[in-house]
């Protein structure tokens, strides 16, 4: 006798081996007509199997179909094989390589003797469709793992027999067939090609052999994949809306940075561009002015030991950027929290100075490859609002649930109401004891219960010396951005030496809690221009207002208005070009500035300005005083 436990906890029981197929139709054939796969196990054991896997033992399951994050993951999985299916059909000199999941689809590589183009992509796209109209059997097979390799060599594909030889001799390997296309993978996948319906494909890119550039360079096809016509759409959509929003185009067209190929990685601050970040950073330094930080300021280069005694060396040298001096090895800091137990560390520190908060706009160097970089959202130099809490252990609770409310309130006045809480736990490769990591995650969940937040667990996801709390907000087109953290740190002050005296004059290790609000300062005015769309609230606008007269007889007046505005510490400019006032207007509107203000005759004889609001929108006349009244309304309200 087979028992079967389902998710509501009923059992179900069968008189011998079954099949997670047979399972679905007995509880109804609407199940059965959704199933995809099983789900067999519970907590982090559980793991999906294929429709037509045999239980023989008493074992949970849970029904996998299109509704769940599982089953959408499924599908993208089988489209990519679909995918390599029609690109052997059409090409068969082709030869694959491997398919992915990613966020929001999945790709696969190929080897091919000239580029794909984008007709190319087309007629792979066309013939995806029919196969999956053909609804083909997806079949499963085990091969050992020698038979494998003789096999895919049999078939001219060099890469897959390659990558099947690495796996240890004398295992076996599983191999999935749909109609006349099989392929090496764990699986599982949907029971049928005619499951996969809402596809597309998306670009082509290069990709070196193993992301190895000393490799042969491949050709990757990207697609999207989807449970309904209906999100895939609305995905379409949105990758439509983001276009329009990108922040290396906008950048470009607002003249707000570059990057340049002399400096790979790093960001060219064009003057409206560097405005605005002094309008980020300067909000940033009143939050720690306000919130009981001390700034501080730490070097950019620091010796190796130190980076060997926090463990970075090990776990970390790969992205540092390394240099040498007078035979000592230094790395350009990719972060900030060693310098931070440094500056802690001068001087006698007692219990009663804790909780000490240190603040730093720290700029840091992390050697991404190239191929990661993105505009100024993912680049080699950059700028952290770095914190350190340092305390002990019984102020973590509050230390976290204060800072929570801090991060809510600041998100709030950038325009992000919708954030996504996330706890991530103990990864496999960590230090410190278990019992300390028990007592770290325990103060993250309950400083957001006490928040009043919702949270996931993103169970092994936790750096290397600590778990964290990670925060992350939607836009305005439902995008997700990771940007705070709040990490419990109990080794680094440890493995430092950093010590404070107790109330029993003891010398004890402070807890170090490591925290960022917006995160990197570049990515997250990234985020704020593809937020706005480029059109940002007056507050962050590098130009508040223009000031453009009708004709060249009102530039003096113009010029007044500019200066009284800027005496008011408004970030206001006159246009004196020699050009046709609908022109000017035309121009400014397109550089998303929120307020230009018309002056002719009649305004110069009232001391008054007419308003035109970012949108089009005609506010007519309005006496000067009354204008910066408002505006400055807009600057309090963060509007």
């Amino acid at each position: 006798m087979i028992s079967i436990t389902l998710p509501d906890g009923s059992r179900r029981d069968y008189p011998g081996p079954v099949t997670v197929g047979e399972v679905a139709a007995s509880i109804g054939p609407g199940l059965a007509k959704a199933a995809l796969a099983g789900k067999i196990g519970s907590g982090a054991g559980a793991h999906l199997v294929d429709l037509d896997h045999r239980i023989a033992a008493n074992v949970p399951l849970a029904i996998v179909t299109d509704k769940s994050a599982d089953g959408l993951e499924l599908i993208r999985h089988s489209t990519a094989h679909l995918l390599a299916y029609a690109v052997k059909e059409l090409f068969p000199d082709a030869q694959v390589t491997i398919g992915p999941v990613i966020e929001h689809g999945f790709y696969y590589d190929f080897a091919y003797k000239r580029p794909f183009t984008p007709d190319d992509l087309a007629a792979i796209e066309r013939r995806m469709a029919e196969l999956a109209a053909k609804d083909e059997k997806v079949v499963r097979r085990v091969l050992p793992r020698d038979e494998a390799v003789a096999y895919f060599k049999s078939l001219g594909e060099h890469y897959k027999a390659e990558i099947i030889s690495s796996i240890p001799p004398g295992e076996d390997v599983s191999l999935y067939r749909e109609g006349g296309f099989e392929d090496l993978c764990r699986g599982p996948h949907v029971p049928s090609t005619g499951r996969l319906k809402h596809f597309k494909l998306m670009k082509v890119a290069g990709a070196y052999w193993r992301g190895d550039h000393r490799n042969e360079m491949l050709q990757r096809i990207y697609g999207t994949a989807w449970a309904t016509k209906d999100e895939l759409q609305a995905y379409l959509r949105m990758l439509e809306e983001a276009e329009k929003r990108d922040h290396r185009r906008l950048g470009r067209e607002l003249d707000l940075f570059h990057i340049d190929e002399h400096s790979p990685g790093t960001v060219f601050w064009h003057p409206k561009g560097w405005l605005l970040w002094q309008q980020v950073e300067q909000y940033m330094r009143a939050v720690y002015r306000d919130n009981g930080y001390h700034e501080v300021k730490g070097p950019q280069i620091l010796d190796k030991t130190l980076w060997e005694k926090t463990g970075h060396w090990d776990k970390y040298r790969e992205n540092m950027f390394i240099t040498e001096s007078e035979k000592r090895d230094y790395a350009l800091k990719p972060m900030n929290c060693p310098g931070h137990i440094l500056i802690f560390k001068q001087g006698i520190k007692s219990y009663r100075d804790l909780p000490l908060r240190y603040g730093e706009f720290g700029q840091c160097h992390r050697n991404e490859p190239t191929g990661g970089l993105h505009g100024i959202m993912r680049v080699r130099g950059f700028t952290q609002d770095d914190g350190h809490i340092f305390c002990t252990e019984d102020m973590i609770l509050d230390e976290c649930v204060a800072y929570t409310a801090l991060l809510q309130r600041v998100y709030r006045d950038f325009g992000f109401t919708d954030i996504i809480y996330k706890v991530a736990t103990r990864p496999e490769a960590r230090i410190g004891a278990d019992a300390v990591w028990d007592k770290a995650e325990h103060a993250l969940m309950e400083s957001l219960r006490a928040s009043g937040c919702e949270f996931e667990i993103a169970v092994g996801e936790g750096a290397f010396y600590g778990p964290k709390i990670e925060y992350t907000l939607k836009d305005a087109i439902g995008r997700q951005w990771q940007c705070g953290t709040m990490q419990v740190d109990f080794s680094m002050a440890e493995r430092l030496d950093a010590v404070y005296v107790a109330e029993d004059s003891s010398r004890r290790h402070p807890v170090m809690l490591h925290r960022a609000i917006v995160g990197s300062l570049e990515r997250f005015i990234g985020i704020l221009i593809e937020q706005h769309a480029g059109a940002l609230p007056a507050w962050l606008a590098p130009t508040q207002a223009v000031v453009a007269p009708i004709t060249d007889a009102h530039a003096a007046y113009a010029a007044e208005v500019v200066k009284t505005l800027q005496k008011q510490g408004f970030r206001a400019e006159a246009d004196l070009r020699n050009e046709k006032i609908t022109y000017k207007i035309r121009g400014h509107s397109l550089q998303k500035v929120p307020y230009i203000l018309v002056v002719g005759d009649k305004e110069k004889a009232d001391g008054a300005v007419s308003v035109r609001a970012r949108g089009n929108q005609d506010l007519g006349a309005m006496a000067l005083g009354d204008f910066a009244a408002r505006l400055a309304d807009d600057i309090a309200r963060k509007a």
